[in-house]
């Protein structure tokens, strides 16, 4: 604690004597300052003990001392130690009563009191109020450092933090979610502060913030985690008050402790990236038994059971780091492995089948794919993805092959993702809401539409149905609710028109094709 008013009394060698403002004994005191100023305020800065011995003033004067006091009790002085047996034999009745109606501690000093051996007093407890202080956060730091490196996760190292600074502290990932909170109540009160994490998260790290939460009326601290361009996370620490020094030694140790266990070091990054390369290889090449050698306990229980394969691709490569870093955090919340390997502007992933790693990409794309059409996209949200069904070791080949087919699919209908059970749902319509399809289809059907514009016939309607019956004249004609004749008379214009015979096959799976593409197109995607 630094030293207040009531210290100074209670110390044996000073023999000061309390005058007035008794019941205000508990203010601390930053500094112990001499002035004989009428006027000394411009050169205060609030929490001093002003020491006087009214040489320049008329301290036997109410209205003089009434003004002098009501100033320094408004500049947020201390109190006033008023040095008797100097200037005057006792403190003037005047000064007295001011002190006592401004609220203003006011103590006599002796005169065999220096002014200086108050100073010295001052000066001697801040500076051991400091040295407790950096003591105790020194203390802190070996407590959170070995909570750290007992590789049991953050949480133990998030109960000491709450303790050392008498309240609660919160892990968040990058996405924003939080990880671990102690106490364990502090949890509910963390997710509340998830929007000012993410705004926190757009913010170059190393970031902080300090806001207040409303209902438990907390004073919250927000520090960012990561020392590179993107945040790896946030740390939320919450307390009734402003933190203190040992507080403060506290608070940023637990910030550099998190820091390293939640951002990996390059190097190891590095090298987890070029081993699932290689089970990566392996695995397209058909080895799944040396795959699974090579990937010992770091992949190997991904490789276990049903995976997904996913192709992201994006222009900006802050686009896939992104989406990798959404779909770590939510792999390492819930505990599964991912193996991510970047190749130049794409990112290949290994990722449990309906786990949270894969949901966590279904999420992105829907958040992606919902933006307004005229809400800018920014350059991080520019990717697109393909996903296999489900497969094994054995199957990572075939399974690249349905990633890379999915992505071309979503590329073409400006999705961000698409899976392979919607290109292999059994049909191939939706394939056909593609500009190029419309366009070969506008171009094929565009004389037989001219020609019914013009009032001669309905012979793009009498060509979906002669088509849609397989050629059967009277079904089709039956449908149309036309003759059998008129219908073969339509079919004979359809060929002269467009100069091509209907019963080439290749003809009329190119007519049919056509017309559903132009409905498709009529339709909406």
């Amino acid at each position: 604690m630094p030293p207040t008013l009531a210290s100074l009394v209670q110390h044996s060698a000073l023999k000061l004597t309390v005058r007035a403002g008794a019941d205000r004994l508990g203010t601390p005191v930053r500094w112990a300052h001499a002035s004989e100023l009428a006027d000394p305020v411009p050169y205060m800065e609030g929490g001093e003990l002003l020491l006087v011995t009214a040489t320049n003033l008329d301290a036997r004067d109410p209205g003089t001392m009434r003004r002098y006091v009501q100033r320094l009790a408004g500049a947020g002085v201390a109190g006033i130690g008023f040095g008797v047996g100097v200037t005057y034999e006792e403190i003037p009745p005047a000064l007295v009563d001011a002190a006592e109606e401004a609220g203003l501690p006011l103590l006599a000093v002796p005169r065999r009191t220096p002014f200086l051996a108050i100073s010295k007093a001052v000066s001697g407890a801040i500076a051991a109020d400091q040295y407790r202080s950096v003591t105790a956060g020194f203390e802190a730091q070996r407590e959170l450092t070995r909570a750290a490196v007992a590789g049991d996760g953050p949480a133990d190292l998030l109960t000491r933090l709450a303790a050392n600074v008498d309240g609660w502290a919160a892990l968040y990932d990058s996405a924003g979610a939080v990880v671990a909170a102690a106490p364990d109540w502090a949890a509910r009160r963390a997710a509340r502060l998830t929007p000012e994490v993410e705004r926190l998260r757009d913010r170059p790290a190393p970031a902080s913030v300090v806001v207040g939460d409303s209902e438990s009326h907390d004073r919250v601290e927000l520090q960012s985690l990561g020392a590179g361009r993107r945040n790896r996370g946030a740390l939320a620490v919450g307390t009734g008050a402003a933190l203190g020094t040992a507080e403060r030694y506290a608070v940023h140790s637990a910030v550099a402790l998190l820091t390293l266990t939640t951002a990996r070091s390059r190097a190891l990054q590095g090298a987890e990236q070029r081993l699932g390369a290689a089970v990566l290889r392996m695995l397209l090449a058909g080895e799944s038994d040396h795959a699974r050698a090579v990937a010992g306990d770091l992949y190997g229980g991904l490789l276990d059971a049903p995976f997904r394969l996913l192709i992201a691709e994006s222009p900006a490569a802050s686009g896939t780091e992104l989406l990798a870093e959404t779909m770590e955090a939510a792999a390492s919340r819930s505990g599964e492995t991912l193996l991510m390997v970047p190749e130049g502007e794409r990112l290949v992933v290994l990722a449990a089948d309906g786990g949270a790693a894969v949901d966590a990409c279904a999420a992105h794309a829907r958040t992606a794919d919902d933006r307004p059409v005229r809400e800018p996209v920014p350059d991080d949200a520019d990717v697109v993805v393909g996903m296999s069904a489900p497969c094994g070791p054995i199957a990572v080949s075939a399974a690249y092959k349905q990633a890379e087919q999915a992505l071309s699919v979503a590329r073409r209908r400006g999705r961000t993702m698409v899976e392979h059970e919607e290109v292999a749902a059994g049909s191939v319509l939706p394939l056909l809401a593609d500009d190029a399809v419309r366009a070969f289809a506008d171009g094929m059907l565009r004389p037989l539409q001219e020609h019914d514009a013009k009032g001669r016939g309905d012979l793009v309607d009498s060509l979906r149905a002669w088509l849609s019956r397989h050629g059967q004249w009277d079904a089709a004609a039956a449908d149309l609710g036309v003759h059998r004749h008129t219908l073969r008379y339509r079919m004979r214009r359809v060929e002269e028109i467009l100069g091509r015979s209907l019963d080439d096959p290749d003809v009329r799976m190119e007519l049919w094709l056509a017309l559903k593409a132009t409905s498709a197109s009529a339709g909406g995607r």
